[in-house]
């Protein structure tokens, strides 16, 4: 299991120069980039069965569940950015410079885990305005588009996952809870927290880019909870049934200075957007490109 650094975020001192967090804005009208492609969903046999869970063991990821494709249009958010916000729509893209700048920096776990987390935690708490900040697991993508393919080892060439989801169910949220705070988490559940994943890429996107749904366009009943098994535990998940009227997003060309907050849980339920479904997709016109790299963290924020 990975190590995760716990920080109070009033604690955190600011360790990088970084661009001022702001909504990202254009001098003039651009012109956007609006792609038609398919986006994976859960292939419901509708009989009321569990989905086939992923299994994931000796640095394989074993994932054989069933997904149809649907067309979509992934809309284009260049120019407009700062109309998507967490609680109204789930997500949001802020302008944000790491200090850390290459692959092999982001692929070094100690790295990560003191320099960038600590970024994370002061970006998170700035926007969000939390009273504690826990990130408790991070992931670094630089495979090709089949790793899920590439049979035993295929983690160690993690890429793109195109395939509708989110990280955390409901339920699921609560197990990442009391497993990082088995303590406190009879205590942290009667107050509001969230999990928002930071997702950043570490060169400019061409192949492979990610798009995130509209939470208010896709409703609970087409969430399916989806369990991912390891050794010695399990998590929860949400895939997503296919619907004509949900709305996908993404930043085309988005820039390692470019950040997307993902919402994957909110304990209020008063707020419109609980959670962000998400997926990686193929822009036609970059489809031969070179492998996306991109790193996205987790993060457990509490608030007072």
């Amino acid at each position: 299991m990975i190590m995760a650094a716990a920080v109070a975020a009033k604690q955190v001192p600011l360790t990088f120069e970084a661009v001022p967090e702001e909504p990202l804005r254009m001098a003039h009208e651009p012109r956007r980039h609006d792609v038609s492609t398919h986006i994976n969903y859960y292939k419901d046999p509708g009989d009321g069965s569990l989905p086939m869970p992923i299994v994931i063991a000796d640095n394989t990821v074993k994932n054989e569940r069933p997904h149809i494709p649907q067309q979509v249009t992934v809309h284009d958010v260049t120019g407009e950015e700062e109309n998507y916000a967490l609680d109204s729509h789930g997500f949001r893209f802020l302008r944000h410079e790491s200090k850390l700048k290459s692959l092999q920096e982001f692929q070094d776990e100690e790295l990560v885990k003191t320099e960038y987390y600590a970024e994370s935690i002061q970006l998170l708490k700035d926007v969000t305005g939390a009273s504690r900040i826990f990130i408790f697991d991070h992931k670094t993508r630089c495979g090709p588009s089949n790793w899920h393919k590439l049979g035993k080892g295929n983690r160690s060439s993690r890429g793109p996952l195109f395939r509708a989801h989110v990280d955390q169910s409901y339920d699921g949220a609560e197990l990442v809870l009391r497993r990082w705070f088995p303590d406190e988490a009879d205590k942290l559940i009667k107050r509001q927290f969230q999990i928002i994943n930071i997702w950043r890429p570490i060169r400019p996107v061409a192949k492979d880019p990610l798009c995130v749904a509209d939470a208010t366009s896709i409703p609970d009943s087409d969430l399916v909870a989806a369990s991912i098994i390891y050794p010695q535990d399990r998590d929860e998940t949400w895939t997503i049934k296919p619907r004509a009227t949900h709305r996908w997003y993404f930043k085309y060309g988005q820039r390692p200075d470019e950040v997307l907050l993902i919402k994957c849980f909110d304990s209020d339920e008063t707020v419109p957007a609980r959670r962000a479904p998400h997926s990686a997709f193929e822009d036609g016109e970059h489809k031969d490109g070179e492998s996306r790299e991109s790193i996205e963290a987790r993060a457990l924020v509490f608030y007072d």
